[in-house]
C-alpha cells in the first residue's frame, strides 16, 4: 500500500498513487481509441477532446454518486463536497455521466454514435484495468478476510484495518473482526467508528506485538482491486475481439448475429454486469443496502438487464453501410 509515491523537491505537496494511476488509465484508454477509430474519422482532436469531457464528467459524476451515497458525512461542511484529495469517488457514476456527456458530444458533431461508443466500451475497461491499481494502492476498496496465498495484508492504520477492527452493522457484523486493546485506538468519531494510533505513536512494545507476533496485524484479505483490475484487462480482451468480428462484417449487408454497431458497447455492461456482481461478495467496504445485496450489485443487476435490452436493440435496427452514419 503507497497511497504517497513520492513528495515533489522543494513543495509540500505529494504524487498520489491513486491520481497517478487514473492519468495512466486515461492516457491508454485514449491512446487505444485513438488508434481504433483511426478508420472512422482521420481527426483526432475530436476523439481527445471527448475523453477529456469524459474525464471530467467521470470525475464529476464519480464523487456526486459518492456523496449522494454518504450524505451524513458532509452534513454542516458542504465545502468538503469538493474535497476530492481526500478520496471519495465511486466508478458507476463516473461512468454513466462520462457515457452522457460522451453520447452529447458525439451526436452535437454528427458522428457515428454507436460505432464510437463500440469503441469507447474496449477504452473504458484499459482504463479500469490500469484505475484498480490505483485501488489497490490507495488501500481503498478492500476484500474480506481471506486465507488464500494470494491474500494481501494492509497495513496498521489503513482503511481495512479500521473496517477490521470495528463492528459494522451495515455488513452484519457486530463484532470487529480483529480485537484489539483499548490502549491502541486514538479516537471515536460520531459515528461510532474507532479509529486506532498511528503507528509512530504506539509504544515499542505495541510496535513488537505488531511486528512480531501479527496478534493486532491487519488479517489478510482479497485483493479485490486486483481481481477487478484483472476483470477489466480480461473484458478489455473479450470486447476487443468481439469488436474486430463487427468490422469485418460492417461493409456487408448481411452481418452476423449482434454484429451491428453498438452490440459491442452494450456487451460491456452485460460482461461488467456479472463480474461486477461477484467480485462484489468479496468485498468488504460496501454496505448492504437493498435486498441484502449493496448498492453496486443493485446497479450490476440492472446494468445486466440494461445491456441485454440495448443488444436486441442495436440488433433489430438497420444496418446502414455508409461509414459515417450514427
Amino acid at each position: 500500500m503507497y497511497p504517497e509515491l513520492f513528495k515533489i523537491p522543494f513543495t509540500h505537496l505529494t504524487v498520489k498513487s491513486y491520481g497517478l494511476m487514473m492519468v495512466i488509465a486515461f492516457l491508454a484508454a485514449v491512446f487505444l481509441i485513438r488508434r481504433l477509430s483511426r478508420n472512422i474519422t482521420p481527426d483526432h482532436r475530436l476523439i481527445t477532446n471527448a475523453a477529456l469531457y469524459s474525464l471530467i464528467a467521470g470525475v464529476a459524476g464519480a464523487r456526486l454518486f459518492y456523496v449522494l451515497h454518504h450524505l451524513d458525512q458532509f452534513h454542516g461542511n458542504l465545502l468538503s463536497v469538493f474535497a476530492i484529495w481526500k478520496g471519495g469517488l465511486e466508478l458507476l457514476g463516473g461512468v454513466v455521466l462520462a457515457i452522457t456527456v460522451i453520447v452529447l458530444y458525439l451526436w452535437y458533431h454528427k458522428l457515428p454514435i454507436r460505432r464510437y461508443l463500440d469503441i469507447l466500451a474496449i477504452g473504458l475497461l484499459l482504463a479500469l484495468a490500469f484505475g484498480r491499481i490505483g485501488c489497490f494502492l490507495n488501500g481503498c476498496c478492500f476484500g474480506k478476510p481471506a486465507n488464500l496465498p494470494w491474500a494481501v495484508r494492509f497495513p496498521h492504520g489503513s482503511l481495512a484495518y479500521i473496517s477490521q477492527v470495528n463492528a459494522n452493522l451495515q455488513r452484519n457484523r457486530p463484532n470487529p473482526q480483529l480485537k484489539l486493546p483499548p490502549e491502541f485506538f486514538s479516537y471515536v468519531d460520531k459515528n461510532g467508528t474507532w479509529y486506532p494510533k498511528p503507528y509512530k505513536d504506539l509504544t515499542e512494545n505495541q510496535k513488537d506485538t505488531l511486528i512480531e507476533n501479527n496478534k493486532h496485524r491487519s488479517l489478510p484479505v482479497h485483493p479485490t482491486q486486483l481481481y477487478s483490475s484483472l476483470n477489466g484487462a480480461l473484458l478489455c480482451l473479450i470486447l476487443y475481439l468481439f469488436w474486430r468480428r463487427t468490422q469485418k462484417n460492417y461493409n456487408s449487408k448481411n452481418t452476423g448475429l449482434f454484429a451491428k454497431p453498438g452490440c459491442t458497447f452494450a456487451l460491456m455492461f452485460v460482461l461488467y454486469g456479472v463480474t461486477r456482481f461477484f467480485i462484489e461478495f468479496a468485498r468488504d467496504d460496501n454496505p448492504f443496502e437493498f435486498d441484502g445485496l449493496t448498492v453496486s450489485q443493485n446497479i450490476s443487476i440492472a446494468l445486466i438487464v440494461l445491456g441485454a435490452v440495448s443488444m436486441v436493440t442495436f440488433e433489430r435496427m438497420k444496418h446502414k453501410i455508409a461509414s459515417h452514419q450514427p
